[in-house]
């Protein structure tokens, strides 16, 4: 789960991190308000920033700097409901004004090819840190991290020299890099960035900006990330797949997806995708996946039933394709879900969308018999992957 800022900035002052004052607003009155409290800490001076899930804001005009709670009132309604990069803002920061002397840059993230943590530091930080990486790659230092160490003081010193900070500096950038290796270890996160860390006119060092990727498999470690959560930024359909423990992803296609474990699913993706490029829907676009459903190595009938009933909602599937190989999920029970979710759905006055099914393993000669007996409206089955995925795309093709 990717954090707001506002809420990276909660979780480093939680952990010692040193940053700035700044709350969240969700209109222009909140804004000033906040400006009227923050203000006075910094001269008067406050920044308004767009609170979204992406980067690029100040390039993009979610970043502005106010000098009054009356211009952090009117630039705060310029940013609220801009549009970055595909990202509504509902919400900005009103943060502390700084005087900023230098600008850089300090991530952690996880390293599973390496199976370690990996520090990453630069002298040069800001908004073209991606461009630095490419360009002046020397400039960007790589330190791998021990996870049964972890980012202690020795490894900090490590990065910060390797980084090139100067000397005057180092002993305090040090010093706050194993606060935010704290952050990582103890709020079991992925990725821990920040980008400015700003050294201020008077020698501080600052967390200016922060970024926070948490582990949501650590979720039952940590209650109170719930409360992190932005429901409203979910989708409907992942919140419901959610609460139906599925493993759901919505993507932007019209072919429904579900399959018996993650490696089949991806296959499947790939194959309807490759299918999908000799039709041509009604819209002149190429039939494709619009989800990630994996029902798992041990689904029983009520988990296929859950899938279908999750990807029937999607107004934007126009057919489904049910690929299984059976394992420790025999076809039998997968193909006793597929009858039950039409149950389901005829109980609640629903029509069922084209569904192509392939079913082969274990009880496979089974399953299929279960499904030629109950002859549901619109099901097709088809005995190979390939052609049940050209099948679905043509199928999806034809829809209105």
């Amino acid at each position: 789960m990717d954090l707001y800022e506002y809420q990276a900035r909660d979780m480093f002052e939680a952990h010692g991190v040193p940053v700035l004052a700044g709350e969240v607003a969700e209109t222009p009155e909140q804004a000033r308000a906040a400006a009227e409290r923050i203000g006075p800490k910094s001269g008067g001076v406050v920044v308004v920033k767009a609170q979204v899930k992406t980067g690029g804001r100040g390039k993009a005009g979610g970043v502005k700097v106010a000098r009054s709670p009356e211009e952090a009132q009117a630039l705060a309604a310029q940013i609220l409901g801009m549009d970055i990069k595909g990202h509504t803002v509902k919400r900005v920061m009103i943060a502390q004004g700084a005087q900023i002397a230098q600008e850089y840059y300090f991530s952690l993230l996880l390293d599973r090819a390496n199976r370690s943590y990996l520090a990453m530091c630069s002298v040069e930080g800001g908004m073209d840190i991606e461009t630095l990486a490419v360009e002046h790659p020397d400039k960007l230092a790589r330190v791998q991290v021990d996870p049964l160490v972890g980012l202690d003081p020795a490894m900090a010193a490590q990065i910060v020299s390797e980084a090139g900070f100067p000397e005057a500096d180092a002993a305090a950038v040090a010093d706050v890099l194993v606060k935010l290796g704290d952050v990582y270890v103890g709020e079991d996160a992925t990725l821990v960035e920040v980008n400015p860390l700003v050294k201020t006119a008077d020698g501080s060092i600052i967390a200016l900006d922060g970024k926070v990727t948490l582990d949501n498999n650590a979720a039952f470690r940590h209650a109170d990330h719930e409360a992190l959560v932005d429901h409203s930024a979910t989708d409907p359909l992942e919140i419901m797949a959610t609460d139906l423990n599925l493993n759901y992803v919505k993507l932007d296609g019209n072919i429904g997806i579900i399959g018996n474990g993650a490696g089949l699913v991806m296959s499947t993706l790939d194959v309807v995708a490759y299918a999908g490029e000799e039709f041509t829907a009604k819209d002149g676009t190429h039939p494709r996946p619009a989800n990630f459903l994996d029902i798992g190595g041990g689904a029983d009938a009520s988990v296929m039933a859950n899938g279908l009933d999750v990807i029937f909602e999607d107004a934007q599937v126009k057919a489904v394709f049910v690929n299984v190989f059976g394992g420790i999920t025999a076809c039998d029970q997968v193909a006793d879900g597929i009858v039950k979710a039409y149950e389901i759905l005829a109980g609640h006055g629903k029509q069922p969308k084209p569904l192509v099914v392939r079913l082969d393993g274990n009880n496979a000669e089974k399953g299929r018999a279960i499904l030629d007996g109950a002859a549901l409206p619109q099901l097709e089955r088809v005995d190979t992957m390939d052609g049940a995925a050209r099948r679905v795309a043509e199928l999806a093709s034809l829809a209105d």
